[in-house]
């Protein structure tokens, strides 16, 4: 059973991890296009606003997948508490910023 719960928290950990770099890459990636850009300010700035989150989420994963080395259940159910509510923040604040600053069609 424990063996079980461990792998499961470290695919969530893993999952996480992934979302919460998606976000920070997606961030970087669009704090470089605004500062390249005349009149980008307003989009850097909101970016910079963005980083906070995107580093919390990005340490609650790492936390998360970090606990996954106990051989406790307890803290292997504490690992995907965490991992999966950083994964969920990170994935929500990127959709909202994808969503935002979407263009085309």
């Amino acid at each position: 059973m424990g063996t079980i719960v461990n792998l499961i928290a470290v695919i969530v950990a893993i999952a996480s991890v992934l979302a919460a770099l998606g976000n920070a890459a997606y961030l970087a990636l669009l704090s470089s296009a605004a500062t390249k850009r005349a009149g980008g300010a307003p989009i850097a700035a909101y970016v910079r606003g963005r980083w906070p989150l995107a580093g919390g989420t990005t340490a609650g994963a790492l936390l998360a997948w970090l606990l996954t080395a106990s051989d406790a259940v307890p803290v292997d159910f504490l690992a995907i508490l965490i991992a999966a509510g950083s994964g969920a923040v990170a994935t929500k604040a990127l959709r909202s910023t994808q969503e935002r600053y979407r263009s085309g069609g």
